[in-house]
């Protein structure tokens, strides 16, 4: 069977949720991030696990509002519910040792008008 290189679907529209979450992050706004998660939610952020909204206030004030991360769109996937945005990232985080620009994958998993899991990963392509 082959593999493909490429996503197997077309480039979506960034849906209303994601880019709530997108504004939110952008205007550093703890609130309105909070907002776009169910209370039970997962977001997997550096390999790390933040189970619940505690968890992700925590994660959220420390590494997104804290690190003054903000997001710079470049391709939205549309994958059986799921969204995949790629984002190049930039912020006050450590950048040792990091490329220039960061580019991430934010895989997002809605249910109704929230976000119940959220995988942020660096795709490499040096490997």
């Amino acid at each position: 069977m082959p593999t493909l290189d490429h996503p197997p679907n077309a480039p979506a529209a960034l849906p209303t949720l994601v880019a709530a979450y997108v504004e939110a992050t952008n205007s550093f706004d703890l609130e309105r991030l909070l907002a776009t998660f169910a209370d039970d939610a997962l977001v997997n952020d550096q390999l790390r696990d933040y189970w619940g909204k505690p968890a992700i206030r925590k994660w959220a004030e420390r590494d997104i509002i804290g690190e003054r991360l903000t997001m710079d769109v470049t391709e939205v996937i549309e994958h059986y519910g799921n969204f995949i945005v790629t984002a190049s990232v930039d912020g006050k985080y450590d950048k040792r040792g990091m490329p220039d620009p960061l580019v991430l994958a934010f895989y997002f998993t809605p249910h109704g008008d929230r976000i119940v899991q959220l995988i942020i990963l660096r795709n490499r392509f040096d490997i």
